[in-house]
């Protein structure tokens, strides 16, 4: 069985403690790998050593921090296989969509590192005469980066390319499900090269995390998570009135208005449910269809959910994959008998099969009723709800009935109404005619509960800075 240790200061530490975290295949329901879960002493050092190397980080020309990231996405390419190979086992991901990960993760690095010679102030006006205010955008310090269990090759490194390239260092806690993976892309740290105390990898427990981000060193929290962890965080950040930057819940909606391409929309929308078993803070739970065509858009979704296979993608890599663990996969069955209870029809799935692994089948619900658990909370997983609505307003405002607002979708051939969703739909994303897929360029912020701040694109790379005004009397 691998055993990995974490990694500090650019090397990968002995244990203090013979404490560690089990790591199982969700596929197989067995261990797969041991890692050490570090002690808070050595989660304190991870703390020194980033901010030991942060104002020497910082000094560097932007330009050359971003040859170390163009160094870094070339490693992670390299290690793609043994990226790829972690990732698959912890996760429950086919070879080559883990492996896909890596090189995704690596173009967002590539990405962040272009932003090198873009990391742009301000020249204001004064009201006095003989006197510039400069307003300069500065890197905040050590970051601490809290990454999810469900894209964590990716999302590790969409969070530190962008603190990286604007001056800072990070201490990257990954999710205790899935942190083989993290451990794969420390040795691709190494492989590039980055100056030590820059990124620091451990896992730890609750406890141990918590006093790493109420440390009065660590000036930044960047989570993507749930709701919950997002509540966790903003009382951790309250501490030292640290920064925080939270991508949270989702509920997609779906609007299917009577002129859709019905086909197009519904093999996005169940390759949008099901994609990696729905464990996506993105992916479509909920689709409110026009009256007109109800019928023969539920015969779709029907059709496509009813075929759909699972199993383990190591032997299938075409099938849906498995829940992330046994609790979750409970949760979301009682979710379901409890929205039948309450008069939804279940059309396909709900229930918990036989044998090994955290397999849960494409589960339809229609009759669904927008005051239902099932419509309002999130599920993550292959559960999609579907709902009636009559007019394009009514959808809106049912769409917008809700608290979360991360993303939302529309299929609809009327530019009069993409533009009336486009201006009064209440989420940070809006997607026509195709699901989910947040671009590099964009800005992934979620509205209401679903977080505060975002990533990706200029606004998720200034996230990472602090400003400066200086009032230049001449």
């Amino acid at each position: 069985m691998q055993c990995y240790q974490n990694f500090i200061n650019n090397s990968f530490i002995q244990p203090e403690s013979d404490v560690s975290f089990s790591v199982v295949d969700p596929a197989t329901g067995q261990p797969r790998a041991q890692v050490s879960a570090a002690t808070t002493a050595e989660a304190l050092s991870a703390v020194e050593a980033a901010t030991a190397a942060q104002k020497g980080w910082a000094a560097l020309p932007a330009c050359e921090r971003a040859q170390y990231l163009h160094k870094l996405a070339e490693a992670l390419q390299a290690r793609s296989s043994q990226i790829g190979a972690a990732l698959a086992d912890e996760s429950g991901k086919s070879l080559s969509d883990a492996m896909a990960e890596a090189g995704y993760a690596a173009e967002i690095t590539r990405y962040h590192a272009e932003w090198a010679r873009r990391i742009e102030g301000e020249v204001i006006p004064s009201d006095n005469p003989q006197e510039n205010l400069l307003l300069m955008r500065e890197a905040i310090g050590v970051v601490v980066c809290l990454i999810p269990f469900n894209f964590p090759v990716y999302t590790l490194l969409r969070k530190i390319a962008p603190a990286l390239i604007t001056g800072n260092t990070v201490v990257v806690r990954p999710s205790n499900n899935t942190p083989c993976s993290a451990f794969e892309i420390a040795h691709a740290v190494l492989d590039a090269g980055l100056p030590a105390g820059v990124v620091n990898i451990l896992t730890m427990s609750h406890a141990v995390a918590e006093t790493v981000c109420t440390h009065p060193k660590v000036g930044m929290i960047t989570l993507t998570g749930s709701v919950g962890a997002g509540r966790k965080v903003l009382e951790y950040s309250q501490v030292n009135i640290a920064r925080s930057s939270l991508e949270l819940g989702g509920k997609t909606p779906a609007i299917i208005e009577p002129d859709a391409k019905l086909v197009q929309a519904a093999n996005d929308i169940v390759a949008s449910a099901l994609s990696h078993c729905g464990q996506l803070c993105t992916s479509v739970e909920r689709v409110y269809v026009q009256d007109s065509v109800y019928e023969d858009f539920v015969r779709l979704l029907k059709e496509r959910f009813s075929v759909r296979q699972y199993g383990n993608r190591a032997r299938h890599p075409n099938y849906m994959g498995p829940l992330v663990n046994a609790t979750t996969r409970l949760n979301i069955q009682q979710m379901v008998e409890r929205a039948v209870d309450d008069g939804a029809v279940l059309e396909t799935g709900g229930f918990i099969p036989q044998g090994p692994g955290f397999f849960y089948p494409p589960t339809l619900l229609t009759q669904c009723r927008q005051e239902m658990e099932i419509v309002q909370e999130e599920i993550f997983g292959p559960v999609l709800c579907v709902l009636k609505y009559s007019t394009a307003e009514e959808a809106l405002l049912l769409a917008n009935d809700h608290q979360f607002g991360l993303a939302s979708v529309l299929y609809t051939e009327n530019y009069r109404t993409a533009m009336r969703f486009a201006n009064h739909i209440e989420a940070g994303e809006l997607y026509v005619n195709r699901t989910p897929a947040d671009p590099y360029q964009g800005y992934h912020a979620g509205w209401k509960r679903s977080g505060l701040g975002g990533d990706d694109g200029k606004h998720g790379m200034l996230e990472f800075t602090q400003t400066r005004l200086v009032v230049l009397k001449y």
